[in-house]
């Protein structure tokens, strides 16, 4: 490994800036890789990011998910090497990597762990790891709450397996990557961001049970709605904030709750609205708060998604409201930036819901809306945000994609 400077960057290494369209970020890193190592790669793979429609903070909770893979994306450029050395680029950063594969691998805190923690991942799995040389790029917005890293993994998992003529199922490689963010990178994220990378589909989000892994794949209204995503300016990093205590907060709750009751709950999931309010007083004010939006945020996505199902856009965009005050009210991620978004597009004619998505503590919001409001929404964030705050929002225009894949 190249010696460490306060100048590397820890974030997963994908493009800083709105790249126009995928095949930029495919030139952009096929070229980087001809630059780094004097030939073409011998295979080229995309994952996307995505946003979470509706079920925030659920995941870990065994509970409801309804995010969609989006057109922002992390590009994976990667051939084989005779050693077991790896040698990897952040094209954005122009920054390299260097470790040797083998089983005393360790986190240091820096971009290269994402790569590191699927090799080590897979060698956990008992898959034989060889060498390679990679680049990498991308356009999903670091620190957005646009799952930047479980992009990198899906992309960084999906281009190894085919190096060395594995084959493995989306489901399994979202576990790999969630396995390898959870115990080397040292977040403790559930299941969404990575399972959705992997296995989105065009045209649809993804209603996921992630307690059992079950999904359903459901159109997201017509061509007429939109998604449309709000970054306000404002980075998060998850490993460093709050995220971690919330887990724990809700895994307390969790075991009060069980000894109140004498019930013996495996998670959030398993305890109603009417367990909370009956048994109060074995928790405290804060912990009740934190409980009670993972217990009713999924009811909301189950609602939510039943209501999307039935054309009844409406419904869902009143649901997404009701999450955001939730998440700002009783589980406190949210922030000013984000509050103040979602009051700006809410007043818009033709947007249907809005609210934070994310791990929350800046990153972005979420909106539906119809595709003629899309401008004025722009409009809005322009005149009502970006003119008051220290902090400049981007507006993306979002459809739903595919999961990672291979570029032919």
């Amino acid at each position: 490994m190249r010696p460490r400077s306060d100048e590397r960057c820890r974030s997963p290494p994908e493009c800083q800036k709105q790249e126009r369209t995928l095949a930029d970020i495919v030139q952009r890193c096929v070229v980087g890789f001809r630059e780094r190592f004097g030939a073409d790669p011998k295979l080229v793979v995309r994952a996307p990011g995505r946003v979470n429609l509706i079920g925030e903070h659920t995941d870990y909770n065994e509970g409801y998910v309804f995010p969609a893979a989006i057109d922002r994306y992390v590009v994976f450029a990667a051939s084989p090497r005779s050693d077991n050395q790896a040698v990897i680029r952040a094209v954005s950063f122009d920054q390299d990597a260097e470790f040797t594969i083998n089983r005393g691998l360790s986190s240091e805190g820096h971009w290269s762990d994402y790569v590191k923690g699927m090799v080590n991942e897979f060698q956990e799995m008992n898959l034989r790891m060889a060498g390679f040389d990679a680049t990498i790029a991308g356009d999903v917005p670091v620190g957005a709450g646009l799952s930047s890293s479980a992009a990198v993994e899906m992309a960084v998992g999906r281009g190894l397996l085919e190096l060395n003529d594995i084959s493995m199922p989306g489901p399994k490689l979202a576990l790999a990557g969630q396995a390898a963010e959870n115990s080397f990178v040292g977040v403790n994220c559930g299941i969404m961001d990575q399972f959705v990378s992997a296995n989105g589909r065009e045209g649809h989000a993804l209603f996921l049970d992630c307690r059992d892994l079950s999904f359903d794949l459901v159109p997201v209204g017509d061509e007429d709605l939109r998604i449309v995503i709000c970054n306000s300016g404002v980075k998060r990093g998850l490993t460093d904030s709050v995220y971690n205590e919330r887990r724990s907060a809700c895994e307390h709750g969790v075991r009060q709750l069980s000894l109140a009751t004498g019930e013996s709950f495996r998670s959030l999931r398993d305890v109603t609205i009417e367990h909370l309010q009956d048994y109060s007083g074995a928790l405290t004010e804060e912990i009740y708060g934190r409980c009670r939006h993972v217990i009713t945020e999924i009811g909301r996505t189950e609602q939510a998604v039943d209501a999307l199902k039935e054309g009844d856009v409406e419904t869902f965009g009143g649901l997404m409201g009701e999450s955001h005050v939730s998440l700002r009210d009783d589980y406190e991620v949210s922030g000013p930036e984000l509050d103040r978004l979602v009051e700006i597009v809410q007043r818009v004619d033709g947007v249907v819901g809005a609210r934070m998505t994310g791990a929350g503590f800046g990153g972005c919001i979420v909106c539906l809306a119809h595709d003629a409001a899309v401008s004025a929404l722009s409009s809005a964030v322009e005149s009502g945000y970006n003119a008051n705050s220290e902090y400049t929002a981007e507006v993306y225009a979002c459809r739903p994609v595919n999961g990672v894949g291979r570029i032919e």
